[in-house]
């Protein structure tokens, strides 16, 4: 069966979401705007969700249709193939969002949605009841400029929740996220890695995994494997064939933090992700940071706006800019909110790349 999916990610990530699906030799691929689409077949959603590092979830497009009325919304979402997907049993909730679009009301869109997908599947299964006991298809809508599109959710929970990381400190790191930042480094397992600013280890973690070539969805479910139309073995196919990539080495990861609550955290996050054997967790002052020659520093320093005062940020910065002004050949990867990141940490980067941090606008700036 051809398909066609949609990736969501994180303003920013588009590019690298489009060549991971590339490199996973997926069809049709094309970036947009927060998205990345391509084409595939069933197999293909169990090798998506276990192996994409910055997508946040794998939807599967059921279908399109103009919603400039209620009318045009529930004709349209009634007249797609739901009965390919869903069974007589499935339960299907619907949820989404519209933008720039005259249906402008989520509840009424929820509300329509299911009515017409109701109908259709009563028809096509020939039952006047619908129990909804079975596995779960989660509907989703988007309503762009008065185009509804609508998706099956084959993920579940969004897939930057590995798995590995039920604690968390006061201010996460997105995994996708950190995944991006490990990527845009070109980081391969050869340079010493470290992050002064562990927090709860996800940065040294994902560089972990990366240096192994480890699929980030190993450890954990999804929707689309309790799903009817999709034989089980997919699953286990893709497991063992992520499994058979994986790479074997001693890499130098190093994480740090000043609060030893954080420490234990990272420790306890690296072990569920299976990777404790390949990173070094320590307290230490980002301040009176030592890194090696050639080190590759990839970090999120606090913001000031969640974690510490703002002038406390502006003399953290200071300090942790003097401290590397003494590293040799460094190269630097640090995401940030604060608008004058550059002044206080008192050198200018020399790109920089515009990225979001859930809803908070940041900037990863490189130095190399």
């Amino acid at each position: 069966m051809n398909l066609n999916f949609t990736v969501p990610c994180l303003f920013g990530l588009e590019g690298l979401a489009a060549d991971e699906l590339k490199r996973l030799n997926f069809e049709n691929v094309q970036a947009e705007n927060g998205r990345v689409q391509f084409s595939g077949t069933e197999t293909d959603i169990a090798k998506a969700n276990i192996n994409l590092r910055t997508g946040e979830r794998v939807l599967l497009i059921i279908g399109e249709t103009q919603a400039n009325t209620f009318d045009e919304l529930f004709e349209g979402v009634k007249a797609m193939p739901w009965e390919n997907f869903i069974p007589k049993d499935g339960e299907f909730p619907v949820k989404g969002h519209s933008l720039g679009s005259k249906l402008h009301s989520i509840p009424d869109c929820q509300r329509i949605i299911k009515k017409a997908t109701v109908e259709r599947l009563k028809k096509a299964h020939k039952t006047e009841i619908l129990a909804e006991t079975g596995a779960k298809y989660q509907v989703q809508f988007a309503i762009m400029n008065d185009t509804a599109t609508l998706y099956l959710d084959t993920s579940g929970t969004g897939l930057h929740k590995r798995g590995y990381r039920p604690a968390q400190s006061a201010a996460p790191l997105r995994e996708t996220l950190a995944a991006a930042i490990v990527k845009l480094s070109r980081y391969r397992g050869r340079e010493q890695v470290i992050d002064p600013f562990c927090g709860s280890g996800t940065i040294p973690v994902e560089a972990a995994l990366a240096a192994l070539n480890r699929a980030p969805g190993l450890n954990r479910d999804f929707s689309a494997e309790n799903w009817e139309w999709l034989d089980k073995k997919i699953w286990e196919n893709a497991k063992k064939e992520a499994k058979s990539n994986e790479f074997s080495g001693k890499y130098d990861i190093i994480g740090a933090d000043i609060d030893p609550k954080c420490i234990e955290i990272s420790k306890e996050n690296a072990k569920r992700a299976g990777v404790s054997d390949h990173i070094r967790f320590e307290v230490a002052n980002a301040t009176e940071l030592k890194a090696g020659e050639n080190a590759l520093l990839l970090t999120n320093p606090p913001y000031g706006e969640r974690v510490m005062e703002q002038k406390e940020v502006q003399e953290l910065y200071r300090n942790f800019g003097k401290a590397l002004s003494l590293t040799t050949n460094a190269k630097m990867y640090i995401l940030s909110s604060h608008p004058e990141f550059e002044h206080f940490f008192g050198k200018r980067a020399k790109k920089k790349r515009k990225l979001y941090n859930g809803m908070i606008k940041c900037d990863l700036y490189m130095y190399f």
